[in-house]
């Protein structure tokens, strides 16, 4: 928790931006932290299984991994604690600065406000950049599968015609 002395004469708005930002803060961090935590035992099980080294898992073992069908709680923990914790995290700072230099100085809690909102679109530009990189790499996997399925069933029915022509 973010220790603060603060003056009897806050704005009552600027002590519950405070308040919530900071609440925010610590309880996206302790969702993403217990789910990740909650996820753990799971994959680690998985790791933990004795899998014969000259064999390649089974396509049913790997469909049923806990990493496969927890992906979306994996995702959202990622978000919850990078993302939305990273931005909550420089909300707070800002607030923090209003809050501490407020009687002080104005314009120290201006700078820092400049230089947080830099930070921020950088964040997020580097946040919406890596997230397409990851859609079209996933898009680019999905289709080159369904090709490959595609193709493996003009195959397949092509040879069932050969051996119904055979006949």
């Amino acid at each position: 928790m973010v220790e603060v002395h603060l003056e009897p004469n806050l704005p009552v708005p600027l002590l519950a931006l405070f308040a919530i930002c900071t609440t925010l803060v610590v309880a996206i961090h302790l969702i993403a932290l217990f789910i990740s935590t909650c996820i753990l035992p799971h994959i680690e099980a998985v790791a933990g299984d004795k899998i014969d080294p000259d064999t390649k898992p089974s396509a049913a073992a790997l469909r049923f991994s806990p990493h496969v069908r927890l992906r979306w709680y994996i995702e959202l923990a990622w978000v919850l604690s990078t993302g939305v914790g990273i931005l909550l995290f420089l909300a707070q700072m800002s607030v923090l600065t209003w809050v501490r230099f407020r009687g002080i100085s104005v314009v120290a809690s201006i700078v820092a406000v400049a230089v947080i909102i830099p930070a921020i679109v950088v964040f997020v530009v580097f946040a919406v950049q890596f997230y397409r990189q990851l859609i079209a790499h996933k898009y680019e996997r999905v289709t080159s599968d369904i090709n490959e399925l595609e193709n493996a069933v003009l195959e397949l029915q092509l040879a069932n015609r050969r051996s119904s022509d055979m006949v």
